[in-house]
């Protein structure tokens, strides 16, 4: 299964990339993860949405190619960075690559509540109908205290959290297999 990773920081040192690479490495025996570049990716412009630069042609393209998309989000100001709604935007006009595609959310932040407000945001734009993603039922992982979690290579260190990932990751490729059975049968009909 191949799973196109946005994340929503692009500082090099983002906890929120070190996670996304951690999820790669560790559940490589589950699913492919491509880890993508928003960072690139210029602003959305309703001038050029027919015809994009060629970065939003790749960055669609290779969303285009996943089974699935995991978000990973930190949260600032209370919801999503403005590099993630970029990203959004631009999956969500013309060819629409994202409406079907299954969706699992996770965050992380330093403080106590793990992106807990952006998830909720991230969850409704999700829904939206330039979006349209089915989203991963009851899997939340908000992860609080990540710099008290994670060590300098960017791996998770604090064994409840591995454990519920491990979990998630499962209960992920598990629902992501029954949409994609599910959206087949439909298309039969």
């Amino acid at each position: 299964m191949k799973v196109a990773a946005i994340v929503g920081s692009i500082r090099k040192e983002s906890f929120n990339l070190k996670l996304a690479y951690y999820i790669q490495h560790r559940y490589k025996h589950l699913f492919q993860l491509d880890v993508l570049n928003i960072r690139d990716l210029p602003f959305y412009d309703q001038d050029t949405e027919s015809a994009p630069p060629q970065t939003v042609i790749d960055f669609k393209g290779r969303v285009a190619e996943a089974d699935a998309v995991l978000w990973v989000t930190p949260e600032y100001n209370s919801t999503i960075p403005g590099v993630m709604v970029n990203a959004i935007d631009w999956l969500s006009r013309v060819d629409q690559v994202m409406v079907g595609k299954p969706s699992w959310i996770v965050g992380s932040s330093m403080g106590l509540l793990g992106s807990v407000k952006a998830q909720g945001h991230l969850r409704d734009i999700l829904f939206s109908s330039g979006i349209s993603s089915p989203l991963l039922p009851g899997n939340e992982v908000y992860i609080g205290l990540v710099h008290e979690k994670m060590n300098e290579k960017g791996e998770l260190t604090d064994e409840p959290t591995i454990k519920y990932l491990d979990l998630v990751s499962g209960n992920f490729v598990k629902w992501a297999k029954e949409q994609s059975r599910l959206k087949q049968l439909q298309s039969q009909v």
